[in-house]
């Protein structure tokens, strides 16, 4: 690390330190304004005498909203945290004032470490330092879906209380209210409490409607679901046994699957994501080991070669590592917290002359390939519109344009830069070069840059002229007692240095290339679409046996039709969630028509059969015959619920494992192992040349 480096680092370590006073400086004040007295009026009467981490956290979610950078990531938080922690707005900001600062906490000295070892390097060091935000929000997000396997885990322990307070009070709401005042697990106390609320309400059916839109998952809007249907229509024996405790047991069996899955695959991809990254970090040291141990390879990693290939392992690592964390995420009933009403893209399409441009390259409604990315977007559950998908790849195509005409000069201008700095080597070193050589290889660099500056521009010249001008001690008087052999051997050295920074500039070929890689960024949103696709397909086995179990818990409730189990599929539905919307909407229309349409929509056999069966329960049978089987064949469901899981989990864990590691393989066999074989190679060749023709 060179002075200079060192003293930007110690003045940024410095600025950091001090922008940390000034911030609290700024808290201590602010915690004098009306919302932090607000605050403390609340928790008036349990305040600590001592530090609390309680009152730190709230003066910082103040700070943090007031922070134009940290304020987008703190409210991202926000819209997640708000679902689980349902009104409880001083829980909500004290877990999302806490997330961004342990997320902080981790990410600044990380970027600390990045510039010390990138600081010779400023567009490697820039690269890691942007890819750090995207894992700023990979670490948010990895701290929340905690929070989110924490509250299912708590609802297990729920349902077993309602159990016990149902057989007390023999009334759901009460049994619901009683357990609802356990305040050791104030996440799923929120949720019970409001679906209370929800039951005694004037109006429960459409306070239940609003609820599901804000449940943090699928196994609360059953619970609420049941709950209300056993309210309204009572409760019956089956066997002797409560079918609303039976339902309670099957909606518990579900989630305890879930939290398994969540469990396996967590530990499957703990450690895939770290290993999809570490290569980024490792470029530098690798390439610095190298050139230490093999002098050789210095012209390759530092030259045009070997900046390309840190731009693709770059990328490539990137890709990786984004791919890894979908398909990790992929399963998890996380809820979408991007701003889909008002977001970024929907700003700009108000543009009168973007929306112009933008509208150029959207295919006309009705069109083959409007409905086919349409289709893709669907299958996707992807919630942008398409103008907002066209907005996308447009500025991923011009940024990617741009950017990699920037890299291909700043490539040539590396190479350039390199004639003029490299030591030049007339030998070959095995390890690093002692000081003296250091010294005598600038020295002959230095001789060779004062020809090629006089020659600079002038692609005519040739290697006879060199030679002439070196014996005429014109430029310098390295060569005038030399022999011919050795200052033929300069001139070549010194020609083909000069054509290199004449000839070093960009060709059409290369804007070409530009516009390829401008081209595949184009169609990566749509080629993303189509990846997100095949990933919820090894979902779909998943979901039509939760449509099983949502079945079986309905077909014995009294006053239950086809169209009420219709919209309850469609309720909780993800994969099939279009399909069963169009049906739900058709139904008045005409009932077995409308699940005829569904049988055509779907391809997927088991969930065919399901619909044959709500066929069957419209006009001919009642529900319960139609599904009988559900009953005498639970256990053998549960257990093929269980194996499919591990079939999913299994091929998942394949899929990360290959993404997961290309990035650690490409690392070391395409950026050290096949340059050290390659240059040396190359090397020896040349020297055996040399030997033989000076022998000649």
């Amino acid at each position: 690390m060179d002075s200079n480096m060192l003293l930007y680092l110690m003045g940024a370590v410095g600025a950091l330190f001090l922008g940390t006073v000034v911030a609290f400086i700024i808290i201590t004040k602010k915690s004098q304004t009306s919302e932090m007295r607000q605050i403390k009026r609340l928790r008036e009467g349990t305040k600590e005498k001592k530090f609390s981490t309680e009152i730190l956290y709230q003066k910082l979610y103040i700070f943090y909203l007031k922070t134009p950078f940290l304020k987008r990531y703190l409210l991202k938080l926000r819209r997640r945290l708000t679902i689980i922690n349902v009104e409880d707005e001083y829980l909500t900001r004290k877990q999302s004032s806490k997330i961004l600062s342990i997320t902080i906490l981790i990410t600044v000295p990380l970027a600390i470490i990045i510039i010390a070892i990138t600081n010779k390097n400023l567009l490697l060091m820039s690269m890691l330092l942007i890819f750090e935000l995207v894992l700023l929000d990979t670490i948010m997000d990895g701290m929340v879906d905690k929070l989110d396997n924490k509250l299912l885990e708590q609802q297990i322990e729920f349902f077993s209380e309602i159990r016990h307070a149902y057989h007390e009070f023999n009334m759901v709401e009460e049994a619901i209210y009683q357990v609802a005042q356990d305040d050791e697990k104030p996440e799923m106390a929120r949720q019970a409490e409001k679906i209370y609320e929800v039951l005694i309400s004037d109006d429960p059916e459409s306070e239940l409607e609003k609820y599901y839109d804000i449940a943090p998952n699928s196994y609360l809007k059953e619970f609420a679901g049941i709950s209300y249907l056993t309210k309204e229509f009572g409760d019956r024996k089956i066997d002797g046994a409560s079918l609303y405790l039976k339902n309670l047991n099957n909606i518990t069996q579900e989630m305890q699957l879930e939290i398994l899955k969540r469990s396996k695959l967590n530990y499957t991809f703990q450690s895939l994501s770290v290993i999809a990254i570490l290569p980024m970090l490792a470029i530098e040291p690798i390439k610095n080991w190298a050139i230490s141990q093999f002098s050789f390879t210095e012209g390759f990693y530092n030259g045009k070669n070997g900046m390309i290939m840190q731009i693709l392992l770059l990328i490539i690592t990137f890709v990786c590592y984004i791919l890894t964390r979908k398909l990790k995420d992929n399963g998890s009933t996380a809820m979408n917290t991007k701003n889909t009403e008002n977001p970024w893209q929907a700003k700009l399409y108000k543009n009168g002359f973007i929306k112009k441009i933008v509208d150029l390259f959207i295919p006309n409604k009705g069109t083959k390939e409007y409905r086919s990315l349409n289709e893709k977007m669907k299958a996707a559950a992807s919630k942008d519109k398409i103008e907002w998908l066209f907005i996308n790849r447009i500025i991923l195509c011009l940024s990617v344009f741009l950017i990699s005409v920037f890299f291909i000069s700043k490539l040539h201008q590396i190479t350039i830069e390199n004639v003029y700095t490299d030591p030049t080597v007339t030998f070959n070193v095995i390890g690093e070069m002692n000081d003296k050589d250091k010294k005598t290889a600038m020295e002959l660099t230095e001789s060779d840059n004062k020809y090629i500056n006089y020659y600079k521009g002038n692609t005519k010249v040739t290697q006879e002229d060199i030679q002439n001008i070196m014996k005429s001690g014109i430029i310098n008087s390295d060569y005038i007692n030399s022999k011919d052999a050795e200052i033929e051997s300069a001139a070549s050295r010194i020609l083909g240095k000069i054509k290199t920074v004449n000839t070093e500039n960009i060709k059409w070929f290369e804007i070409l290339l530009a516009m390829v890689f401008a081209v595949v960024a184009y169609n990566l949103p749509v080629w993303f679409l189509i990846f997100q696709t095949k990933m919820r397909q090894l979902e779909m086995e998943d979901e039509v046996m939760q449509f099983n179990t949502i079945i079986q818990m309905l077909m014995k409730i009294e006053r239950v039709n086809v169209e009420i189990i219709l919209e309850w599929l469609e309720r909780y539905a993800n994969i099939f969630k279009e399909p069963i919307s169009k049906c739900v909407n058709n139904y008045e229309s005409g009932a077995w028509e409308s699940l005829e349409d569904l049988k055509e929509d779907v391809s997927y056999a088991p969930f065919i059969r399901i619909i044959e069966s709500l066929q069957a329960a419209v006009e001919k049978i009642p529900i319960a015959d139609a599904f009988d089987e559900l009953d005498t064949e639970r256990e053998y469901y549960q257990e093929k619920r269980k194996e499919s899981n591990e079939r999913l989990i299994s091929k998942k864990g394949r899929i990360g494992k290959t993404i997961g590691f290309a990035p650690m393989v490409i690392l070391f066999v395409g950026y050290l192992i096949a340059p050290l074989i390659l240059v040396g190679l190359t090397t020896m060749t040349e020297t055996f040349n040399n030997m033989t023709s000076s022998t000649l």
